[in-house]
């Protein structure tokens, strides 16, 4: 069977207070329902709503269509997680799509989304919301005219830095900001919310009028829509990286998916109905920040108020992707494919603080050589390419391996509508706009290749890289931590 076991370790070099360290830091079963939807919730509320309606409608020409494309997101969003959570009752540990590639198809490919993630994805979606935050961070200091993108790239860098600071720190802390922001996220759409049927009741419907004329049928420009709408929707597979903290998982995932997912998806429908009551279809288009024309349109001299609650929103979001994208790099390296350094944890701090510099380090240099349309395109193409390999393990799993023990089972036609729709995300927008930039994903994608073997295979290990790993042990205060046992 290739459902491999993880191999119990513990490193020679760990210390006694280290190891009771560990204690605290080893995955306890304390998430139960309520904040398992908290935290698919919350990560999933965050820079895309407030960023991506004016680029769906963009895509899209005609408003109706837009709002069609966010219900499919939704719907599609629903889908994916209800599959993952068959997959995460079968393989019941945290890492996420990593770990499911690493137990059913084996190491070379779970190397290869490890080396992707962690030095394209993560970074990239981290970059994205940082950026977002920027924008509107300092929306309010430029009225009436786009931001100056130093300006922009400068706040969003400093986001990030403050952000690794919070994380090396404290877990705890992290996970507190995490709480407090999701309440802001939640009073901003309402406010928005709110406000939008306000205006419905007074008669400005002018958006709706003919809602679907000049809508675009081409299949490139619906994928670009599909990849900007989900980027709204990333999170919803969140709550499958901490599959070890879950009470009961069997029962909490699919509970929590069936109700987060849902109430996220109604929010941001009503959140678009509200943006195209304030605004026509071409001053959306033109608006740099959509929510921060809301309020200039709606909330007048109270304005500035959308401006912090979804700077503050953002953040919080950032916040999430962070810890998650540390997460990744941190199991991927504790699992050998990536430098012993990243698996290693602060001696006093507890957290694993080399994989948060090293997320934090890439996505700084994402956020200079990106903008956020660009960042969130090729995200979301690399994403669904590993969604639908992930998915495939499923059906994988459900033809050839019916007897594994599963406390949820997911009707296989909807892991197989998942998997259609990764590989049209996937194929559209190559095959009807090409882009260069796609084909140096793909390559670097392979690049791995050439690290895997000599370097993971056969553990062909320079003797440099031990000393420079012991440098860095000291230099960082870590150490090699205990493998748990699952």
């Amino acid at each position: 069977s290739r459902m491999r076991k993880r191999k119990t370790t513990a490193s020679p070099h760990s210390s006694t207070d280290l190891s009771e360290g560990k204690e605290k830091l080893r995955l306890r079963q304390e998430v139960g329902l309520i904040s398992g939807v908290s935290l698919i919730a919350g990560t999933m509320i965050g820079s895309g709503i407030f960023m991506s309606p004016e680029w769906v409608l963009h895509h899209m020409g005609s408003p109706a269509s837009s709002l069609l494309i966010w219900a499919a997101c939704g719907l599609l969003a629903m889908f994916g997680a209800l599959s993952y959570a068959e997959l995460g009752t079968i393989i019941k540990e945290s890492g996420g799509e990593y770990i499911y590639i690493l137990r059913i198809f084996g190491s070379f490919p779970a190397f290869l989304f490890a080396y992707t993630s962690v030095i394209l994805v993560r970074p990239a979606g981290l970059a994205a919301v940082c950026l977002s935050f920027a924008e509107y961070a300092v929306a309010p200091f430029y009225p009436g005219c786009s931001s100056p993108q130093v300006v922009v790239k400068c706040t969003a860098a400093a986001c990030i830095l403050l952000l690794t600071i919070i994380n090396c720190l404290n877990v705890r802390l992290a996970t507190s900001i995490m709480n407090i922001f999701t309440a802001a996220k939640l009073l901003a759409l309402l406010v928005i919310v709110v406000g939008g049927l306000v205006l419905l009741a007074k008669g400005q419907t002018q958006s709706f009028q003919n809602a679907f004329q000049n809508t675009t049928a081409g299949i490139g420009a619906v994928g670009v829509a599909f990849y900007q709408g989900l980027w709204s929707y990333d999170g919803w597979n969140n709550l499958n990286y901490v599959t070890e903290e879950l009470k009961k998982p069997e029962v909490t995932l699919p509970r929590a998916v069936m109700i987060a997912i849902p109430l996220v998806t109604c929010l941001y429908l009503l959140v678009n109905v509200s943006y195209l009551a304030a605004m026509t279809p071409s001053e959306l288009l033109s608006s740099g920040a959509v929510a921060v024309t809301w309020g200039d349109k709606v909330l007048g001299s109270w304005a500035w108020l959308i401006s912090l609650s979804v700077a503050l929103s953002t953040f919080g979001s950032s916040n999430g992707t962070f810890f998650s994208g540390g997460r990744v790099c941190y199991i991927a390296a504790r699992e050998g494919h990536m430098p012993d350094i990243l698996s290693m944890a602060h001696v006093r701090c507890l957290t694993p603080s080399p994989a948060l510099l090293f997320t934090s380090a890439m996505s700084l240099i994402m956020i200079i050589s990106g903008s956020f349309t660009s960042i969130v395109n090729f995200f979301s193409f690399i994403a669904w390419f590993f969604y639908g390999m992930t998915i495939s393990g499923l059906l994988y799993l459900k033809i050839k391996k019916p007897e594994l023990p599963r406390s949820y089972k997911v009707p296989i036609i909807i892991p197989i509508i998942v998997l259609m729709a990764a590989v049209y995300l996937v194929l559209a927008p190559i095959i009807d706009q090409p882009q260069i930039e796609i084909l140096y994903i793909v390559l670097f994608i392979f690049s791995g290749i050439i690290l895997y073997f000599p370097l993971v295979r056969f553990k062909c290990h320079p003797h440099f890289l031990q000393r420079v790993t012991l440098h860095l042990q000291l230099f960082l205060e870590v150490a090699p931590t205990t493998t748990d046992a699952n």
